[in-house]
């Protein structure tokens, strides 16, 4: 497996984040997570306990993001993965979307996936290994009425990561995206009847994917196993978008 088994989590308090938090843990690496809550890092601290590192972060803060990077690229320089999974939404049509909404969701789910990277990529530069993995969404691929903002945050991580994965392929270091479809979520449980029966019809498997299926997928692409795979846009949708 990995030379050194610490990995970086953001929204590690989620449906997805925790899947992906239980799962390392499981095979036994040293999560450092990230949580804009104290009570969401509490949670985190109970579950996980004192051999695991714990940060609060508001990735919608350029500045107080970029003080808490420093700290922790100089406490944990042996991190070999990161998982930039946190994302927020602030839903509206184009013509009613506030500027501080368009901006406060590309700074937390575009901007600050720039800024982590930037900042812990250099001790893997040192180290010459390591596997970068950003979690994006099916709608950044297919657009979504409703989400300009927040499409363009997940469509830009697609660039972004592909770019990074260039210029860092021969230092060892997979660079690649998981896009989810319908995960049995918070999100999904607050849908009613109706919306569940219109989302299913939509996928030929004709179920919701569970938080399970994208750690699983997050966990092989942090492993050796997928050393020669980076730059891709893994799709995990039950078949509702095929390419």
């Amino acid at each position: 497996m990995n030379k050194i088994n610490k990995i970086f989590i953001t929204g590690a308090s989620g449906g997805i984040g925790s899947a992906i938090c239980d799962k390392f843990n499981k095979k036994n690496f040293s999560l450092v997570l990230t949580s804009s809550s104290d009570s969401n890092l509490e949670y985190l601290k109970e579950k996980y306990g004192k051999d695991h590192f714990y940060y609060k972060i508001d990735l919608s803060d350029y500045d107080n993001l970029n003080k808490s990077l420093n700290e922790v690229s100089n406490n944990h320089k042996d991190i070999s993965v990161i998982v930039n999974n946190a994302g927020i939404t602030q839903d509206n049509i184009i013509f009613r979307i506030k500027d501080e909404q368009w901006s406060k969701v590309i700074q937390t789910n575009l901007n600050s996936n720039f800024q982590i990277i930037k900042s812990l990529l250099p001790n893997m530069l040192s180290q010459k290994y390591g596997k970068i993995i950003g979690i994006s969404s099916i709608v950044g691929s297919t657009g979504n009425p409703g989400q300009a903002n927040y499409v363009a945050s997940k469509s830009g991580m697609v660039g972004l990561y592909k770019s990074i994965a260039l210029e860092v392929a021969k230092r060892k270091i997979n660079v690649n995206v998981v896009s989810p479809g319908f995960i049995s979520t918070a999100m999904t449980e607050n849908l009613n009847e109706e919306q569940k029966k219109t989302y299913l019809s939509r996928i030929p498997m004709n179920r919701f994917g569970e938080p399970e299926d994208v750690a699983n997928l997050v966990y092989f692409l942090s492993s050796d196993e997928s050393s020669y795979i980076t730059g891709q846009n893994f799709h995990i949708n039950g078949g509702m978008l095929m390419f």
